[in-house]
């Protein structure tokens, strides 16, 4: 996968509201530009949830376990919109009904973020079509597993405080 440091993310301020742009290169140089993303949490009863591990070729966390769906707004694009092209393209995911949570701000050492996660109750029998150019394995994790691989560099750190935040929507 050919990353585009040059297209453009949107500029935000804590309420999401656009108050500029910037390329995928200045948001990720140590800029610290506020841009906003989305997230999915694919939940399923028995105490299960989907991570997806992040395709070596990412540019940010290779090889991390990570967020089912997770990825940049485009400048111009509606949250909601985002959110549906993103586990469309992730994982070949269509047709479900999000519940959104609180966004906040994710800062790393490279980034700074406006999270908007959302999350989703599917059956057993949910199948997803994988990305091999975004990632390279996915699964359903139990809650005990990830608890247990938790502050051992397995899970992105985004994913690791999201979780917190998560954890008890998780049935």
């Amino acid at each position: 996968m050919k990353i585009n440091k040059e297209e453009l993310f949107p500029l935000v301020d804590v309420y999401g509201n656009v108050v500029g742009q910037a390329t995928r290169k200045e948001c990720h140089s140590g800029s610290k530009l506020l841009h906003p993303v989305v997230h999915l949490h694919v939940i399923r009863d028995g105490g299960f949830i989907y991570l997806q591990k992040r395709s070596m070729s990412k540019d940010i966390q290779p090889g991390k376990w990570d967020t089912a769906v997770g990825g940049h707004i485009d400048y111009g694009e509606s949250v909601e919109d985002a959110l549906r092209r993103e586990a469309r393209e992730e994982l070949g995911f269509v047709g479900f009904e999000p519940i959104r949570l609180e966004p906040y701000v994710h800062e790393s050492g490279i980034e700074r973020e406006l999270i908007n996660p959302f999350i989703v109750y599917c059956d057993e029998d949910v199948r997803f079509t994988t990305d091999p150019d975004e990632i390279s394995e996915g699964k359903f994790w139990r809650l005990a597993d990830i608890e247990s691989e938790l502050g051992k560099d397995v899970f992105t750190p985004n994913f690791e405080s999201e979780y917190q935040l998560i954890k008890s929507y998780i049935k």
